[in-house]
């Protein structure tokens, strides 16, 4: 029997969490689809490059439905 399973569940020791575990929360992805979304809206509003403008729409649309799927995603 391992010395953990005595433990009342407050003194028990907390699982390390790996990269992963870490990236993949509500809260990074969130900023990263924000900032997707703001960089899709930039491109949209600069006059000088025509390739910028027209990815513009699909780099907000991807940004909107990346941010849709993360709110779904556990704290």
């Amino acid at each position: 029997m391992s010395r953990d399973a005595n433990l009342p569940m407050s003194q028990a020791p907390m699982p390390r969490r790996g990269l992963i575990d870490r990236i993949l929360r509500r809260g990074p992805l969130e900023a990263i689809a924000t900032a997707i979304i703001a960089a899709g809206v930039v491109m949209l509003m600069q006059p000088l490059f025509l390739t910028l403008y027209t990815w513009s729409f699909a780099t907000t649309l991807f940004g909107t439905v990346m941010f849709t799927i993360v709110s779904k995603v556990r704290e």
